[in-house]
């Protein structure tokens, strides 16, 4: 099983190229953080990602995530984010890496549960605020420094992937992947 991380700056058109690969017969977990800031929202929670809690409760959903896609059909997975991005948005927000984030670190870098190519995707040039994003562009580009720089100290080498078309940048992500075929 091989599992690919696409990741990069908020608003950079992840999710979208995530849909498209979906819909083209990859298999696809899901980003954690988003549902974490979505059920403590739905709660009366109104920005969960304040509280030093909430690394804790994106580690342990990405680890129960990844592990019930082990019986997910084919032979590659890839992940909207990871353990490293969580580890990058403690850095981000300031908050202490949590002892479930420690823990999960640990057994990813010595299970190798990831590729160590990550496709990186990088900013469009503008972001769209959302309810569980509300980050500025120059926010944004910092948090994409962090989360390259977090990458890069962990050994993971991030394989950029152009701002461009939606077409164009799918492409990409799939050519890379056949090549690691």
């Amino acid at each position: 099983m091989k599992r690919y991380i696409l990741t990069g700056t908020p608003g950079a058109g992840k999710t979208a190229i995530l849909r498209w690969l979906e819909c083209d017969g990859y298999t696809v977990v899901e980003e954690a953080a988003t549902d974490v800031i979505a059920l403590e929202q739905a709660r009366g929670e109104p920005e969960p990602w304040t509280k030093p809690s909430f690394v804790g409760a994106v580690a342990d959903l990405q680890r129960r995530r990844q592990e019930q896609a082990a019986a997910l059909p084919g032979d590659v997975q890839i992940y909207d984010r990871s353990p490293v991005c969580t580890y990058a948005l403690a850095t981000y927000l300031g908050h202490p890496v949590s002892p479930a984030l420690s823990r999960e670190l640990e057994r990813i870098q010595a299970q190798r549960i990831y590729a160590r190519k990550v496709f990186f995707v990088q900013s469009l040039g503008f972001v769209t605020p959302t309810d569980a994003r509300l980050i500025t562009f120059e926010e944004s580009l910092r948090f994409e420094q962090i989360h390259q720089d977090t990458y890069s100290s962990l050994g993971y080498e991030c394989v950029p992937i152009a701002p461009g078309t939606l077409p164009d940048r799918v492409a990409t992500v799939k050519k890379l992947l056949e090549a690691a075929s």
